[in-house]
């Protein structure tokens, strides 16, 4: 099987990820819980891996050679889920049933239960750890599959993360490239005064990882680390991708409220008329 060669420019990218912000907002509104700060955040590098970067066949999910995606940060569900559904894994009408009992779209992705999701996770920390399982598999079986995994900023404050992250450099994991969500805001506010990650490039490298930093809304930018990624050798690459927390819904916008909360029905309203609905 060959991959299907998609090669899409930003104009239809930036469509994608409209339609898939306004099926997080209607997602979350309905299930009335749910994470929309992250997952908007987070909307255009996931758009761009599935639609542009990664050798997929959502009619073969499990199709042995694809690529892999981790979101380690798995909070942010609602904007993977999304993209899935425009990916067309699974109808878009599954998305209004986010959270509910039964449903195949819980409050964190489940590898189990969701067609396109290819690891179980949530518990902040551990994703990173996996992705390097599926890294390092893929060079013992000398396959040519490639993993990206995405993690918050909050997130690495996990001390789990950094055992990974040493890892991943000793085991010389060039097939794997991560994307920090670098939005500075976690759920209790802003990353500085919870616990500060900085000096964050320094300390990647430190680790022995290639480092790119990129606008993480610009669709050239989140190409191009990609592309960079591949064509380095014997380390692992992380992409640290500056972001806005709420991206694309100005009230929600950098307000770090906008964490775990769901919109009300006028909230709702007045995001997708923003976006264009």
């Amino acid at each position: 099987m060959k991959q299907e060669v998609r090669f899409m420019d930003n104009q239809r990218l930036a469509h994608i990820a409209t339609e898939v912000r306004k099926n997080i907002i209607k997602a979350v509104t309905a299930a009335k819980s749910g994470h929309p700060g992250g997952s908007l955040s987070a909307t255009d590098i996931l758009v761009t891996l599935y639609f542009d970067v990664m050798r997929i066949d959502p009619k073969n999910p499990k199709w042995k050679d694809r690529d892999r995606f981790v979101l380690s940060k798995g909070h942010a569900a609602p904007a993977l889920y999304a993209v899935l559904a425009e990916r067309g894994y699974f109808a878009k009408e599954e998305l209004m049933r986010l959270r509910q009992v039964g449903s195949i779209l819980q409050g964190h992705p489940d590898m189990k239960s969701t067609p396109g999701v290819d690891m179980t996770t949530g518990s902040l920390g551990q994703g990173l750890s996996a992705a390097n399982g599926m890294a390092l598999a893929a060079k013992l079986d000398k396959k040519d599959y490639r993993v990206y995994v995405m993690l918050g900023d909050g997130e690495i404050q996990e001390g789990m993360v950094w055992e990974a992250a040493m890892s991943a450099a000793h085991y010389r994991l060039d097939n794997l490239t991560a994307f920090l969500d670098y939005n500075q805001l976690q759920i209790d506010g802003a990353n500085d005064l919870v616990m500060t990650i900085k000096p964050v490039a320094d300390k990647w490298r430190a680790f022995g990882w290639n480092v790119l930093e990129i606008d993480g809304h610009d669709y050239d930018q989140i190409k191009s680390a990609v592309e960079k990624a591949k064509a380095t050798k014997g380390k692992p690459t992380m992409v640290i991708a500056h972001t806005v927390k709420g991206k694309g819904v100005s009230f929600m916008e950098n307000q770090v409220g906008w964490h775990g909360s769901a919109p009300n029905e006028e909230q709702m309203k007045k995001a997708l008329t923003e976006l264009g609905d």
